[in-house]
């Protein structure tokens, strides 16, 4: 008797937001880092097959290690993501949503992607273990939330 196959966890901190198929890219690549320091060729040639045309520019953010973990005491926790612009965009890998205008437009209105190179960044960094830290109070961290509120409206 055959038993149903379960669905992959999440990986990487996406909270299952993504495809299984990107899930285990990710896995994989966090593995392939773990016990070489590299991601092989395969592995990148799958990210930019699933990924698109964010694959490079999030792995240059990466390499520019441009995503900072923005941590609270009671844990809570955000990304923030210094674009190629020079902009400062705030990440919620929990949720899989950025502050940028090419994630609203690509990914929410026109369903063009599966995410932002922002996002793509943050998940590549926790991968290839590249996020800066930056503990914050509860203060802290509110402003940050709320001045990315201001911002948009």
């Amino acid at each position: 008797m055959a038993t149903r196959p379960q669905p992959p966890g999440p990986c990487c901190g996406t909270g299952g937001t993504l495809p299984a198929v990107a899930e285990e890219l990710l896995k994989e690549m966090r593995k392939a880092f773990r016990e070489t320091s590299h991601v092989p060729d395969d592995l990148l040639l799958g990210l930019k097959f699933i990924f698109g045309p964010s694959a490079v520019p999030a792995l240059d953010l990466v390499d520019q290690r441009s995503v900072t973990r923005v941590v609270s005491p009671s844990g809570r926790t955000a990304y923030q993501v210094l674009g190629s612009s020079g902009k400062l965009y705030t990440c919620y890998s929990s949720c899989h949503f950025c502050t940028c205008p090419a994630f609203g437009f690509t990914v929410l209105q026109k369903s063009e992607s599966l995410l932002c190179k922002h996002i793509l960044a943050v998940y590549l960094s926790q991968a290839m273990g590249a996020c800066q830290e930056l503990t914050v109070s509860e203060e802290q961290l509110t402003s940050i939330l709320l001045a990315e509120e201001e911002d948009e409206g």
